[in-house]
């Protein structure tokens, strides 16, 4: 497909968070953009004060005739989650129109870029931030399609200052092996555990997944993993490594000061000293060793790595701070899978270890919570106490039998309860915890400015 010869692209499911990035791209590159989605976000909000035309009714009719009515100069991009018998989806694919999956624009738009791809089952959309962040903060010509709303940014999608000598950064996403269209010169895996097994059925599959992925690397690019992936095999180039404490890029010194990590970065041509992080968490210091590896690479000193680094604000719905005060701390995260909440537990106990913990988690698809009920369970009794909120299915039907039940009778604390949202103000209202997180990828996060207001209030 040529680019050059498109007038229109109409979106299904604009509102996604990797949707909208890629959305973001044809606006600030002039071309007339108009979408569906289910219901408006402020993603969607903030699309239409940008020029898009979007509605949220799945009716031809509300497509805008000039894109209806161009058939060879229209791309329609669509979300995997669209279901078969969308109404919008079947017209424009019965006339004709050239619909391509959101995977396909995005190996398509960076084909002629410098790309450096994040992927991994977690950390993705962190590093990948930390990078564009690094990179943009130096004064590098960067694009980036980011999979969260970044801190410094208040956007997913950062655009290029000249056409000339792009560096694009990109989350390589496994889901439905959309990364396998991405042919990247630098390449960050920070994970491979078992995950989305509704698409992939086994662990196996989706280390296959991975190795095919590194293995599309390009002949001069470089691999970056975490320490023992050892996808290296996969690959016929340069492969090094990082974690937190050994490998090619690890931290020394590292240590917690007022609820912060500090630490120096030892990579293969020295040391830098002393940075810290905005954003806690020891995950996060395996991020940003990971983003410091890929920005050392591309020409940054040591010195504007540090300052990426100690700049970097985050991105929103991870490790989010929402009250920081000395009667109580309130922390929201996007974790929703076993090692995430591990990471993520782990983590917050050690800043704050003299606080007990109260951990609201809601569960994400039916198919996550039946493979690793017995990961949440290991991982949730971490906390001091748990609020389990009921499963948000997001794009699935139920399973028989699987209820947030069966995570719930395995979790080893004896201060848990099972809540619907509705009664978890009062339940904090009542006891009144003095260190509080919110966990889960569905609608929990409806529940933050309500927490928040009590906190502050009280």
């Amino acid at each position: 497909m040529n680019l050059k010869s498109l007038k229109y692209v109409y979106f299904l499911g604009i509102g996604g968070i990797g949707m909208s990035a890629i959305a973001r791209w044809f606006i600030a590159n002039g071309y007339q953009l108009a979408g569906y989605d289910k219901t408006p976000t402020p993603l969607t909000d903030a699309l239409q004060q940008e020029g898009a035309s979007i509605h949220f009714d799945d009716d031809v009719q509300q497509i805008p005739a000039s894109f209806l009515a161009n058939t060879a100069e229209t791309l329609v991009v669509y979300t995997p989650a669209i279901p078969a018998n969308h109404t919008e989806f079947n017209y424009l694919k019965a006339q004709g129109f050239t619909l391509m999956k959101r995977s396909q624009v995005l190996g398509l738009l960076t084909q002629n870029m410098k790309t450096i791809a994040l992927a991994g089952t977690h950390g993705k959309t962190t590093t990948s931030s930390m990078v564009a962040h690094l990179l943009k903060n130096a004064g590098k010509n960067v694009t980036a399609f980011l999979g969260g709303i970044t801190q410094n940014y208040g956007t997913n999608f950062l655009i290029n200052e000249s056409p000339d000598d792009i560096i694009c950064v990109v989350e390589a996403d496994e889901f439905d092996r959309s990364f396998l269209t991405l042919f990247p010169d630098l390449t960050i895996v920070t994970s491979t555990d078992a995950d989305h097994l509704d698409i992939y059925g086994d662990h196996a599959h989706v280390l296959e997944s991975f190795r095919m992925f590194v293995g599309q690397i390009k002949p001069d690019g470089k691999l970056f993993q975490k320490i023992g992936l050892e996808l290296e095999a996969a690959t016929s180039n340069e492969a090094f490594t990082f974690s937190l404490n050994q490998g090619d890029y690890h931290s020394t010194n590292l240590r917690i000061e007022n609820a912060e990590m500090h630490f120096d970065i030892v990579y293969p041509g020295g040391v830098i000293e002393d940075c810290s992080l905005l954003t806690p968490g020891f995950h996060n210091v395996e991020n940003a060793l990971a983003a410091t590896a890929v920005a050392l690479e591309v020409g940054l000193t040591p010195a504007q790595v540090k300052e990426g680094i100690c700049s970097f604000g985050g991105v929103k719905r991870r490790f989010e701070y929402h009250v920081r005060k000395p009667s109580v701390v309130y922390i929201d995260d996007y974790a929703h899978h076993p090692t995430e909440i591990e990471a993520f537990l782990q983590s917050v106990k050690a800043l704050y270890p003299d606080r007990k913990l109260t951990a609201i988690f809601q569960p994400h698809l039916y198919s996550r919570t039946r493979d690793f009920q017995e990961g949440f369970a290991s991982s949730l009794s971490l906390a001091d106490s748990l609020l389990l909120l009921d499963i948000y299915p997001a794009r699935e039907l139920p399973i028989a039998g699987v209820t947030s039940e069966i995570i719930f009778d395995k979790v080893t604390l004896s201060d848990k309860v099972l809540v619907k949202k509705e009664e978890v103000l009062g339940i904090l209202e009542d006891r009144k915890p003095s260190l509080i997180v919110t966990i889960g990828a569905g609608d929990i996060d409806t529940l933050i400015p309500a927490i928040k207001n009590l906190l502050t209030v009280n």
